[in-house]
């Protein structure tokens, strides 16, 4: 039966923190899973073609994923964040204007994207780090993977504000519905069809419309804030308001797509074996951190709602608690992606020895330092939700972005090829050190009496 707000209110301050943390965490880390599995799964069945080619044209075209996903991850996370806020505080109307705001202006934003792409498909190719044997595979898969782009934009923000409302179950539903339905068409299209690469893209947007679809529904399910046209309300003070709590997100998601065309571009010299190498790597540890994403979006729901009833000890105790159990998981993760690297590269092209050496080499490289992802994953989160953008933005990029694109030029001109496969942990390291000045004092200020304390400015 759905809960009232005023249920949904109490449930969210008053239910213990492990137990809540668990209940929300589990739907979030198996649709993030999902997720990623689906992404993985073009990767895998273009790596049986057994095409170092055509592998690496979806992991050219992967930063235009990343770019869609970094606008939706904008409007939901930003109108999420401020639904999860308001709700806390009582205030249902102000959630039903937000929701209805992030959601068609970024079914807007996708359109324009679509007709970008679609214009645009083989200029994009080559800008997005495509060997001249790569960009005719890389721009047909750019042309059938726009027509899916509003609706992968929006199915993002319905997913995130869903689960901002502590709705983790119904946005699991619906993408765990398009990622089982996008496995299932990808050796039809591909194989059966005779498509090849473009195959795994028409596969992926026919997916992300049965997505959307059922997360359409699911605002309409459990209590749920419904999106109605009416609620439209496209305010100054509205997008403002998606900005403060969407930019950290954007600005992590566009560098990761930057990243990633950097990362092309500087393996694209030794070769294709070496981007399908880079790439499929980079879709595994996707994966991984994809579980702890997962996890930290379980708290985000919590952090919010406590933080707007200014409960700030549970929010410092929930964080504290999803960070230990965030680093226990991915040393588990990293410890068996080190002992089984050989075989796990292997499953997506096993006949190219090339790509399995440099692929194994990377991979339990990146593991080594994976766990320290828990602190910066999980501190990034509470800034975002908390409404402190400035912090958490910097947090947000820092990874990605500030230290990664800078290390993977002054590695690679310093030690070649081992320079480009050393630049994530060493990116990791120092996102990691940044993180920690930027996070301790805000948890010291969660420690004080609520009475006493002052809220933390907004642009801090």
């Amino acid at each position: 039966m759905a809960m009232t707000a005023e249920e949904k209110l109490h449930y969210m301050t008053h239910t213990p923190l492990g137990r809540l943390v668990v209940r929300l965490s589990i739907p979030t880390t198996v649709s993030m899973l999902i997720t990623s599995f689906y992404n993985m799964a073009d990767t895998y069945f273009v790596g049986l073609i057994q095409s170092a080619s055509m592998s690496g044209a979806v992991g050219v075209v992967f930063p235009m994923m990343a770019i869609m996903q970094a606008v939706g991850f904008m409007f939901g996370h930003g109108s999420g964040n401020h639904m999860s806020r308001v709700l806390g505080a009582g205030d249902t109307q102000d959630a039903q204007r937000m929701a209805a705001t992030g959601f068609f202006t970024a079914f807007l934003v996708g359109m324009v994207i679509m007709a970008g792409g679609l214009l645009f498909s083989e200029p994009l190719a080559y800008a997005l780090g495509a060997t001249p044997t790569i960009a005719p595979y890389a721009s047909q898969y750019i042309i059938y993977l726009m027509p899916g782009a509003p609706f992968l934009v929006s199915s993002l923000v319905l997913n995130n504000q869903l689960r901002f409302q502590g709705n983790a179950l119904f946005a699991m539903i619906g993408i765990t519905t398009g990622a089982l339905l996008n496995v299932a068409l990808d050796p039809l299209f591909i194989f059966t069809f005779g498509m090849g690469v473009s195959g795994a893209a028409a596969a992926t947007s026919i997916s992300q419309v049965v997505s959307f679809s059922l997360l359409l529904m699911g605002t309409r399910r459990g209590g749920s804030i419904p999106i109605r046209f009416k609620s439209f309300s496209p305010s100054l003070a509205n997008y403002r308001e998606i900005l403060r709590g969407g930019v950290p997100s954007l600005a992590r998601q566009t560098l990761n797509s930057l990243s990633t065309v950097c990362l092309n571009l500087a393996a694209g010299g030794y070769g294709d074996a070496v981007i399908a190498a880079m790439s499929i790597v980079s879709r595994i540890m996707q994966m991984a951190a994809s579980t702890i994403i997962g996890f930290g979006q379980g708290f985000q729901p919590i952090c919010g709602f406590n933080y707007g009833a200014k409960l700030y000890t549970r929010v410092r105790k929930a964080f504290w608690f999803c960070v230990r159990l965030a680093a226990v998981i991915l040393v588990v993760v990293g410890g068996l992606a080190i002992l089984f690297a050989p075989q796990v590269v292997g499953l997506f092209l096993s006949t190219d020895a090339e790509v399995q050496r440099i692929g194994s080499l990377t991979l339990r490289l990146q593991c080594a330092l994976l766990p320290l992802f828990s602190f910066t994953c999980l501190a990034n989160m509470m800034l975002q939700t908390m409404g402190i953008a400035g912090r958490a933005t910097v947090v947000a990029v820092s990874r990605q972005g500030l230290f990664f694109i800078p290390a993977v030029l002054i590695l690679e001109r310093a030690f070649g090829l081992l320079g480009i496969q050393m630049a994530q942990p060493v990116a990791d390291a120092l996102s990691f050190a940044l993180a920690i000045p930027l996070t301790l004092p805000v948890l010291r200020m969660l420690k004080q009496d609520p009475v006493e304390q002052a809220s933390p400015q907004g642009n801090d």
